[in-house]
């Protein structure tokens, strides 16, 4: 019984002249770990897998002299199945294979229902059943089952396949070729992989370079282009103003002038911004400076120009792009910018949009002071004619009666409290008189004479006091209308007195509401351009179409991925 040889992998010479049958050389001589490592598959040892499957068996002498390992020196010496399996998984050892070629070679045996304890021991059954495990056919088989009666049983192939890597036959040269080194093979397989990828990375350089010509730098040079040469400068116009009260007087509001003047007229300054760049300015600023004109010129680039026969929307439009307004509540300022192809335009324009926005303020708080002075005006005048109606009602009544029935009712109240006190003296002293034993007759008749004088003009007195309170026309009822005249003339005055102090209010708060623009920076015309800012507009639009490309390749790289995973 034989040494059985030890298997090794040869690589054909492709290069041999014709006629002759090419040589074998060693592949991968360094031997490998003895537990498999997974390996990622490299182009060179898909290239001995195909060669294996291209060569032709090898007799045994023939292999013997290529390995380098001696025959048995006795033939006949029987060799026990363990040391030659031993031997056999020891030689596939050597082969060098990839952790995939054994993962490979473990499933075919699997599928093949062989006893494999190890991935060489798989390798080495596949090979004693006549299969070789790197076959394409078999790589292919574990994915996709070849069709017929035979598909998914285990067993050797057709007759004819090639199962294992050829060798040369046993007459001629049986020395191995003279070509490469395995590590000169090695060396130029990896310098074609690394020109390859370094291939591959320039022509990926170019194709991004081409791309950001396309979608970026052409762009952005035509951008700077139209900004550096084409664009038609312009001329930009600043002025500021703002809008302030009347702080005099006070007096109707409890807190006078405390309130700051932004804080105080901001709903004004908005609304003043707001009619500024609404399109009745822009009308108006058409009828008096010719607005559409200006722009329709052939001076203009077609870019800024507008169109001769534009309508008023497209007009508008331009003109909120132009002129630029805005309120800063902070400081109560409000800054305006207008621009225009022409610097004095420019400053015309300007001047005559503060002339709209004076107009303006004048008109918000009108309506107001008119309002509050005419009802002022018109309570005043009505307080007026009715205390003269009541002053000439009490003079109407002092006329018709001629006497002031008061007074006269005073006079006799008075008369008949002087008698009645005299009446009393007169009493007493007739009562001293008669006290005496032997009165004097002269003095008593004399005193009772007086008393009797008296009670008769008291009587008199009451009488008239009476006629005058009594009945319709009496002193007493002429006294009540009197009275009541007066008291009318008196409520008549101080309502006069109220609607003039009204009135004088009123005239305040009006003061006060009385808005004033005034202009802190006049518009004076530029001498040089101030748009377009060609730096600054290539700049944002390199920064723009970068973006844009950027998130079209992420959209891109993104949606391929997606469909490739």
């Amino acid at each position: 019984m034989t040494t059985k040889p030890k298997a090794r992998k040869f690589r054909i010479k492709r290069n041999a002249p014709p006629g002759q049958t090419p040589a074998l050389s060693s592949q991968r001589p360094a031997p490998v770990a003895a537990t498999p490592t997974a390996v990622a598959p490299t182009p060179a040892a898909d290239a001995s897998v195909a060669s294996h499957a291209r060569a032709e068996p090898v007799p045994p002498q023939a292999s013997t002299e290529q390995t380098g390992t001696a025959p048995s020196a006795n033939p006949q010496t029987p060799v026990p199945p363990e040391a030659e399996s031993a031997l056999d998984i020891d030689a596939i050892r050597r082969e060098g294979l990839t952790g995939r070629q054994l993962r490979m070679a473990r499933r075919v045996a699997q599928k093949h229902n062989l006893p494999a304890t190890s991935d060489f021991d798989a390798v080495r059954l596949l090979r004693e059943k006549g299969i070789n495990p790197f076959e394409r056919a078999n790589m292919l088989e574990l994915v996709v089952p070849q069709g017929g009666p035979e598909q998914g049983q285990s067993g050797p192939k057709k007759i004819g396949s090639i199962q294992l890597p050829q060798t040369v036959p046993g007459s001629g040269n049986k020395l191995p070729s003279a070509g490469e080194s395995p590590a000169e093979v090695r060396e130029r397989e990896i310098s074609q992989m690394q020109r390859e990828i370094s291939q591959r990375r320039r022509r990926k350089l170019g194709l991004l370079l081409v791309r950001l010509a396309i979608f970026v730098l052409i762009p952005t040079f035509m951008a700077g282009y139209y900004f550096n040469r084409i664009a038609t400068p312009m001329y930009a116009t600043d002025s500021q103003f703002l809008i302030i009260q009347n702080e005099g007087g006070g007096g109707a509001s409890p807190f006078g002038g405390l309130l700051p003047t932004q804080f105080a007229n901001s709903a004004d300054s908005i609304a003043t911004q707001a009619y500024l760049q609404s399109k009745d300015a822009m009308l108006r600023l058409e009828e008096d400076e010719g607005f559409k004109t200006h722009f329709s010129s052939p001076d203009i680039d077609a870019l800024q120009r507008m169109n001769p026969d534009a309508t008023n929307e497209e007009a508008y439009k331009l003109y909120k792009k132009n002129v630029k307004i805005g309120y800063d509540p902070t400081e109560g300022i409000i800054r305006m910018e207008v621009i225009a192809a022409d610097p004095q335009v420019s400053a015309a324009f300007s001047q005559k949009l503060l002339g709209y926005a004076e107009e303006r303020v004048n008109e918000l708080s009108s309506q107001k002071r008119q309002d509050g002075m005419r009802d002022a005006l018109e309570g005043f005048a009505i307080a007026q004619q009715n205390r003269r109606d009541s002053q000439e009602a009490l003079i109407r009544m002092q006329v018709e009666n001629g006497i002031d029935p008061e007074a006269v009712i005073a006079t006799i109240r008075g008369q008949i409290s002087t008698y009645e006190t005299l009446l009393i003296e007169k009493d007493l002293e007739l009562a001293a008189l008669m006290d005496n034993a032997r009165p004097n007759r002269a003095k008593v008749d004399g005193v009772q004479g007086d008393v009797r004088r008296i009670k008769v003009q008291l009587a008199k007195l009451e009488e008239k006091m009476g006629s005058a309170t009594e009945g319709e026309g009496s002193l007493a009822e002429r006294a009540v209308t009197m009275q009541l005249a007066m008291a009318d003339l008196a409520a008549a005055d101080a309502v006069l007195q109220a609607s003039q102090t009204a009135m004088e209010q009123a005239r305040v708060e009006a003061s006060r509401q009385v808005r004033y623009l005034t202009i802190a920076v006049e518009p004076v015309a530029p001498e040089e351009p101030t748009y377009p800012k060609k730096f600054e507009n290539t700049l944002l639009t390199f920064l723009v179409f970068s973006g844009i490309y950027l998130m079209l390749s992420l959209t891109t790289s993104i949606l391929r991925e997606q469909i490739t995973s």
